[in-house]
Parts: C-alpha cells; structure tokens; sequence
C-alpha cells in the first residue's frame, strides 16, 4: 500500500499505566506504517504530551532495539483535563498542524475514551488494549498481562520458599485495580491455599477473614507447614489481613505487597508477538479509513470493534475458572 492510503501521516502515543509489550506494538506501528508508505510521528507522554506539542518526526532508530525492554520508550502519563472538550479540541487542531490524519493510541480503557473523543472530532483513531490487568471486557488478550503474571509469578515462587521455611502463611497482594485476573492466574500458578479477587468479594471483610482464619486451621491441623494466599489489589489490606489472621491462628503472617515490579521487565514472547501482530492491524484498519476502532483478540483471531461498544462490554472472572482454583487450592 502506498499514499493513497486513507491516512498519510500517523501519530503513536502510549497513555496510562505502562505495560510490557508497548515497546513492540509501537514498533509495529511505525515499521507497518513505513512499509505502507506512511509517515509516522510520535507523541511523547500521553494526552498530556500531545496537549503539550511534544511531537516528534519518528525514525526508525528510534524503534530499534526497544521490543525487548519494558516500560514504553514514549513515556507515558495520565491527563485529566483531556476528559473536557475544549482540550479534546486543541488535540484535534494539534494533530492537523502536523499533518497527522490518523493516530494509534496504545493504554486502557481510559485511553480508549480519550481515542474516542479525537475520532469525533474527525481524527482517524485506532486504539491497542495495553494494561497490565485484563480488564477490557472486548479482548481475551491485552499487551502486558502475560509479562506482569510470569513477573510476579516469579516473585511468589521466591517468597513461597521463604514462608516453608519459617511455616508461615503468607498473603501476597498483587495488581490488577478492581479486576482479579492476576491474582486469580497467579494463585493457579503458585499453587495457592486462596485466591482473593474483586469479583467474588462482596465487601464483608470480617466474613473474608474469618474464612480465612477456618482454612488455616483446618489446613494446620492435617499437617500443613505454610499457607499463601493471593490477594488482588482490589480487595486489599493485606496488612492489617495478616496481623488479624496472625491474632486469631497464632501462625506467624506476612504480607507483601509486589507493587510497580509487575510492570516492568522484559516482555514475554507471547507479549512481544501479540502486541506487534496487533500494531501491524491498527496501521492497516488506518489505512482502510477505519477510525473509533480499537483492536482486540479473540478465539485465535485478532479482530476489531467499534471502540463505543468495546466500552460497553462487561467482563467479569469465568466461575468455571475459579471454581477450579479453588478446587486446586485444598
């Protein structure tokens, strides 16, 4: 494909949380793009960049050499003001000042509102699910999620050791905001007592905690050495969780909190794959005349949708899943 594509010069930008695999995605972007005979300019910092005009002409040294690092190499931010449609506007009008018809915004599902906005004011938009969580209900896929469950995965496995050989339980509270994917892998990978997750947590945390404190026991009683137990972020306060499971079981509790870790580090393969497949597709719905869209993955396929009803779509844990889950953990 050449000029006559429907775009002529596309912008990239990464906004939100980063996540492992954003590197590779907008490398895909910009090498899909040259390919296709398109110029590519990048956004530095999210909205916040582009309300700022930090835009660049993009190169291709800039893309080499980052599909193997975390983290994005155009920064990235979170801009409040974006949400008003004044700004929305002056976006709009700093995009057209540098030609660019068509723009690829890689981020959550905040990002894809901020996409959103840009395509009604005639920009060409096409947005790449990157976060961390799994929580975008149009896509079984998003860049970053692999790499954050194999990392604190890793993490568990460490700790794990630790809690054996003092016969400790340990609670390990994990990312994911108010989505309990993370979690809910990680405690299938780990090999954990309970997994704690958003979804199936209906706010009585005396009543979680004394379910807790019943396993422990029960398990303490049959000879079991040490206890772990997944939390995810969005249930919480695991802190004061093990100083009143410790109170109550007389077993020795800690918790730990992975925090940002699980955003950084190299990005899997699957990560690096998925995330460039996906960006290689946003350059080509661009040049198509597609805008709103963003890209998703499912049933082995990589497919779009209207970015409205991406954001409609409700998601929730499958209680197939986590019944197994719990299943593994007696």
């Amino acid at each position: 494909m050449n000029k006559t594509s429907a775009v002529q010069t596309i912008g990239i930008l990464t906004s939100g949380g980063d996540a492992p695999g954003m590197n590779a995605a907008l490398r895909a972007v910009a090498r899909t793009a040259w390919a296709r005979g398109i110029d590519v300019k990048g956004i530095y910092r999210g909205y916040s960049g582009l309300l700022n005009d930090e835009i660049f002409d993009m190169q291709k040294e800039f893309t080499c050499d980052i599909i193997s690092r975390g983290g994005t190499a155009l920064f990235t931010a979170r801009c409040e003001e974006f949400k008003q449609l004044e700004y929305q506007e002056k976006a709009a009008e700093i995009l057209r000042s540098h030609n660019i018809d068509g723009l690829v915004v890689i981020g959550g599902d905040g990002s894809f509102r901020g996409a959103q906005k840009l395509s009604a004011q005639g920009i060409n938009t096409v947005a790449l699910p990157g976060t961390i969580d799994l929580d975008i209900a149009c896509t079984e896929y998003t860049i970053g999620f692999d790499t954050a469950v194999n990392t604190a995965m890793q993490a568990i496995d460490k700790i794990r050791d630790s809690s054996t050989s003092h016969e400790r339980c340990s609670i390990i509270e994990v990312m994911g905001r108010n989505a309990g994917y993370i979690a809910l892998w990680c405690g299938i990978a780990s090999g954990a007592e309970d997994i704690l997750i958003p979804e199936r947590f209906d706010g009585n945390r005396p009543k979680l905690e004394n379910e807790l404190i019943e396993s422990i026991l029960e398990k303490k009683a049959l000879g079991k050495k040490h206890h772990l137990i997944i939390n995810a972020e969005g249930v919480g306060h695991s802190y004061g969780m093990a100083k009143r499971i410790e109170q109550a079981t007389g077993v020795e509790t800690r918790a730990s909190i992975l925090g940002h870790m699980q955003r950084g580090g190299n990005p899997t393969a699957k990560d690096r794959v998925y995330a460039s497949y996906m960006g290689a597709l946003a350059v080509d719905l661009l040049c198509s005349g597609a805008t709103n869209r963003v890209v998703g993955y499912r049933n082995g396929q990589y497919i779009d949708y209207d970015i409205e009803d991406a954001l409609g779509m409700a998601k929730d844990v499958d209680q197939y899943e986590f019944e197994i889950a719990q299943i593994l953990g007696r």
